[in-house]
């Protein structure tokens, strides 16, 4: 890890990815807060409820667009949350904004004279596979690719970004790999998974799991935002819970499903194949715990927001009071 001074001005321009993103919305909103300007980019449209405040742009992490926008706003900082999750959209398409984009963010990000880079990976890289040991370091190998190939584009994204930072010292990046981000505005897998009526899980297993409340991923955002440091950071919350646990505080209806049927019930099923995708059957089965001591001690970060109440914020869609100060 490498920590620089900053020498970004006062009021600093912001590039951020993925801007339709609730979690995207949530940074700009804190960084505008605090008196900095965003500049918003997504492949997708415009969402109609887009804070005020944020500059819009649409465009295609690899194309020309893209370039466009750093040479008319020049960003001091760029948080790349704009990471393709969504199993429906195409594999190609994916691709194509999650690996070629990237690298282009990249470039631009290093030709343009940024200061900090962030890139917000995942931890689903490491896999989850029974020969995993607890808990899994960021040196480690990621198993991602034996078992799911729905999740190349993101085990390239991050290797190439990790490669990036260390080729070229001379941008400040980080990259971020943290567990189930949830809360009341995330709108992504695992919240769509903890919500349903009847949540299906694989009986006869109950692997430990690790959530990060969303004020709490801000807070390490905007950490790394500030750092003037290079590194790879994997990043959690505040303990561990076996799933069926986690599940019966959603007060929703569970449904054990026996290990061989798990596949079928997925391609019968709208509810089960929507709530569970590929990648998150061995999720399911198989216990993926990270350590992220590497990020508390070079932040002097801590999470702050539970298990049960992260959960439970999440269901009800009331954010808890714990703020980001």
């Amino acid at each position: 890890m490498r920590r620089l001074p900053r020498e970004t001005p006062p009021m600093a321009k912001v590039l951020i990815t993925g801007i339709a993103g609730s979690l995207a919305q949530l940074a700009a909103l804190e960084l505008m807060r605090r008196g900095d300007s965003v500049i918003g980019v997504d492949y997708r449209s415009k969402p109609v409820d887009l804070p005020r405040g944020i500059v819009f742009s649409r465009a295609s992490y690899n194309k020309s667009g893209i370039v466009d926008l750093y040479r008319r706003h020049r960003p001091d900082l760029v948080l790349h949350l704009g990471r393709v999750g969504n199993l429906r959209v195409r594999p190609n398409q994916r691709f194509d904004l999650n690996v070629v984009g990237s690298a282009k963010i990249q470039e631009l990000s290093l030709e343009y004279g940024v200061k900090q880079l962030v890139v917000l990976s995942t931890y689903h890289i490491y896999g989850a596979h029974p020969y995993n040991h607890s808990p899994i370091l960021e040196d480690e190998p990621v198993r991602a690719l034996q078992t799911v190939p729905e999740l190349a584009d993101a085990t390239q994204l991050d290797g190439q970004a990790v490669t990036f930072a260390y080729r070229h010292p001379q941008l400040s990046t980080i990259v971020l790999r943290p567990t189930n981000v949830i809360g009341p505005h995330i709108n992504n897998t695992t919240c769509r998974y903890l919500r349903a009526r009847t949540i299906p899980y694989v009986s006869g297993f109950n692997p430990m799991w690790q959530f990060l409340y969303e004020t709490d991923m801000l807070r390490a955002l905007l950490a790394a935002l500030d750092s003037g440091t290079s590194g790879v950071f994997n990043l959690t919350g505040r303990g561990s819970l076996p799933i069926v646990e986690a599940l019966k505080l959603t007060g929703g209806s569970l449904l054990p499903v026996p290990s061989p049927l798990i596949w079928p019930l997925r391609r019968l099923a709208d509810g089960v194949r929507s709530a569970v995708p590929p990648y998150l059957v061995d999720f399911l089965k198989y216990p993926v715990i990270v350590s992220d001591e590497r990020f508390r001690g070079a932040f002097a970060w801590e999470p702050r927001i539970g298990i049960p109440e992260a959960i439970r914020s999440t269901i009800s869609r009331m954010p808890l009071t714990a703020g980001l100060g």
